[in-house]
């Protein structure tokens, strides 16, 4: 179905298009005659990116012509409930969802837009989402990699990255990219596949190891159950204010508006068995002590350089 006759590059002949709606809805109707239910699919990884195996390079206005003409009109005929997320492509690049939404019948049939990390800035996300509040916003790719044999793992950044900046920047979810390989990151095709993609756990015959993405993954996993919900908390930036008493005039106070700029990485979750779960991590040089306060209570936590924290009350 592709200009080049390849599973890397080239593009979706449009002659095509329609077999192509077809084969997602088959797609769906299968998997769930097999007992898996699809909740939710993209119709391209990353199609600003044809050098992957697979891949291809899908443009805005095809993508439109796709989703409006073909895959709308195949998914109302087989009355498909499973959701469909635009892009699935770096943070560098929120236009593209934003112009497949200006579509109105897109916009009525597109559930959100879906991310990658690995360019632009997180912000992106609320970008989208303050441009479309309607629609949501989803993570669906993260590499997560370390040096084979390292004596330390760089934890704080990872926790940032792939838990901390995503959901603080409204995504509902975060997909880990990927889950196990071998020691050589396979299994690969014949046409080639991703050399440095390690997994969350690395299995090697009889004998499997744990990896940097496993443990940054467990620090939500264990504790942000299926249900929970992300509650506000201090952010670095946020306008706090304080009375301070005046000088000259003792037991006159003043209001003083401060930004907080001390304050470490975080974010807080809600689960549906009402808990309380924040996950900071400490990203600086030196060790910090921080302090949580919540309804009238606070610890306060001191927490190494480089190390990240998941705490539940």
């Amino acid at each position: 179905m592709k200009t080049n006759n390849n599973i890397r590059g080239g593009a979706l002949k449009e002659e095509c298009y329609g077999i192509y709606a077809a084969y997602l809805v088959r797609y769906v109707q299968e998997m769930k005659k097999e007992g898996v239910a699809i909740d939710a699919i993209t119709i391209q990884n990353e199609p600003l990116n044809s050098k992957n195996t697979p891949s291809m390079q899908w443009t805005v206005n095809q993508q439109a012509a796709f989703l409006r003409d073909h895959l709308y009109p195949a998914f109302t005929r087989a009355a498909l409930k499973t959701k469909v997320i635009l892009f699935d492509h770096n943070a560098d690049r929120p236009d593209s969802p934003l112009t497949l939404l200006s579509d109105p019948v897109i916009s009525q049939f597109a559930d959100g837009s879906g991310f990658h990390h690995y360019g632009g800035d997180m912000g992106a996300m609320s970008k989208v989402h303050l441009a479309r509040p309607d629609k949501n916003i989803y993570f669906t790719e993260q590499m997560i990699t370390e040096r084979p044999g390292s004596p330390t793992i760089n934890i704080a950044a990872t926790v940032k990255r792939m838990i901390i900046d995503t959901t603080r920047n409204w995504s509902r979810n975060v997909i880990l990219w990927n889950l196990a390989a071998d020691p050589k990151n396979g299994p690969h095709t014949d046409n080639g596949g991703c050399p440095m993609c390690q997994g969350a756990i690395t299995i090697d015959k009889d004998a499997v190891s744990l990896n940097l993405a496993y443990y940054t993954i467990a620090h939500a996993s264990k504790f942000v159950r299926p249900g929970s919900v992300r509650i506000g908390s201090t952010n670095r930036g946020d306008q706090n204010v304080g009375l301070t008493e005046d000088e000259e005039r003792p037991g006159v106070k003043r209001v003083a508006v401060i930004e907080s700029t001390q304050v470490l990485p975080n974010v807080a979750f809600r689960t549906p068995d009402g808990k309380i779960v924040l996950i900071v991590v400490n990203d600086t040089q030196s060790a910090s002590s921080f302090t949580v306060q919540d309804g009238g209570l606070s610890a306060s936590i001191r927490l190494a350089p480089g190390a990240a924290g998941t705490y539940v009350w």
